[in-house]
């Protein structure tokens, strides 16, 4: 299971990192085209989420792959969780629930790596399972 959360930390390390740089490095305008609401907000919402992006994406790796506080990975699958969940109340809140569903994805990911972080236990369980 330990390969699992992994891959998943992997995953949301490159959703998030890529998603960041993909804001910074794309003008407004274009951005508009692909999701209206960039459009619509100040000019310096889509640059903090960026900052927030790529900082939970760097720290869901990052610590663990380097050993330098690895602690600090399952807070930042939790910052995702929570940059996640806001994301999904502001689309509600424009009438757009029906672009939610891969938000709703990255939040169960980011949970789920923050559970297996933080919960270690369940793990050695699954291996003695496993090994029977």
């Amino acid at each position: 299971m330990n390969i699992v959360l992994w891959i998943v930390q992997a995953v949301l390390g490159l959703m998030f990192t890529g998603t960041a740089v993909w804001k910074v490095v794309t003008p407004i305008a274009t951005l508009a085209a692909a999701m209206q609401w960039m459009g619509q907000v100040s000019p310096a919402f889509p640059y903090f989420t960026a900052l927030a992006d790529f900082a939970g994406g760097a720290g869901s790796i990052l610590p663990s792959l380097t050993r330098i506080k690895p602690s600090l990975t399952p807070l930042a699958a939790l910052g995702c969780a929570a940059l996640q969940a806001s994301a999904i109340v502001f689309r509600f809140s424009r009438g757009e629930g029906a672009n939610t569903p891969f938000n709703f994805v990255l939040v169960a990911l980011s949970l789920f790596v923050f559970w297996g972080l933080t919960h270690p236990r369940w793990m050695r369980h699954v291996a003695r399972v496993r090994h029977r």
